[in-house]
């Protein structure tokens, strides 16, 4: 009876004892686990903390900033307002009064104003006078060239004809096609027409004469068969501009 006794006892301490030990370590996995949570709050209050103190820091950054870019925005604006008064507008049409002219103060001194005013006044008429002049001479001998050539021309005289043209004349069509250039090749071509036609008659329905230019806006007419009977009629456009008393170059508008 006793050995049984001492059984039970001895297995019911060891049912505690184990008790104990399991509860120790339930209760140390609970600190454990609580530390941790702990730590990682710990560490989210941190973090919480370091991103205001950033949001903080930039927020003060940029009311500084503001303030300076608004600075640097009005000094430009005042900049280019003093860029503005400082323009010169001295060459400005209507912006300055011009001064008047110093007035004589005796007779004598009016009236060697007046002289000087009516000498220069003589000297312009005399300038516009001499170029109008020399323009009209011009006008005379160019004129005086194209009548010679037109005679010849309606005579079929190729030697007269091509005695008021330059050994270098120039032939074109509008409006800077080259014909051709050169006495040579005018008698060929005209000689040969002179010679094929039993008339031609060209004369000016207008003509307009500047210097040494002439335009002349002609009726052509010639005969083929008969020199009497016309058969073939056009009008031509054509510029002659005369140097020299003879004709270097030709300009034929069709």
């Amino acid at each position: 009876m006793k050995p049984l006794f001492f059984a039970i006892s001895l297995l019911f301490t060891w049912q505690v004892f184990a008790s104990d030990q399991t509860s120790e370590q339930s209760q140390q996995q609970t600190e454990q686990k609580t530390e941790k949570k702990d730590v990682a709050r710990l560490e989210f209050i941190e973090d919480k903390a370091t991103e205001s103190e950033s949001s903080a820091v930039i927020k003060s950054q940029t009311e500084v900033t503001k303030p300076e870019a608004v600075n640097k925005d009005n000094e430009k604006k005042e900049a280019a307002t003093a860029t503005v008064a400082e323009a010169d507008d001295s060459k400005v049409i209507g912006s300055v009064n011009p001064a008047p002219a110093a007035q004589p103060k005796t007779a004598a001194e009016k009236q060697e104003a007046v002289a000087e005013a009516t000498k220069a006044v003589n000297q312009a008429k005399e300038a516009l006078t001499a170029k109008q002049q020399e323009k009209a001479r011009q006008s005379r001998e160019s004129m005086a060239v194209i009548e010679q050539v037109i005679a010849a021309y309606n005579a079929r005289n190729i030697d007269a004809f091509i005695k008021m043209y330059d050994e270098n004349v120039e032939f074109y069509t509008f409006p800077n096609e080259l014909m051709f250039t050169g006495k040579e090749k005018l008698i060929a071509r005209y000689g040969i027409m002179f010679k094929k036609l039993k008339c031609i008659k060209s004369s000016p329905i207008k003509r307009i004469v500047h210097g040494n230019i002439v335009i002349d806006h002609e009726l052509s007419e010639t005969c083929s068969e008969d020199p009497k009977v016309v058969d073939k009629r056009a009008e031509f456009v054509t510029s002659y501009q005369v140097e020299n008393g003879k004709i270097t170059k030709v300009l034929f508008f069709r």
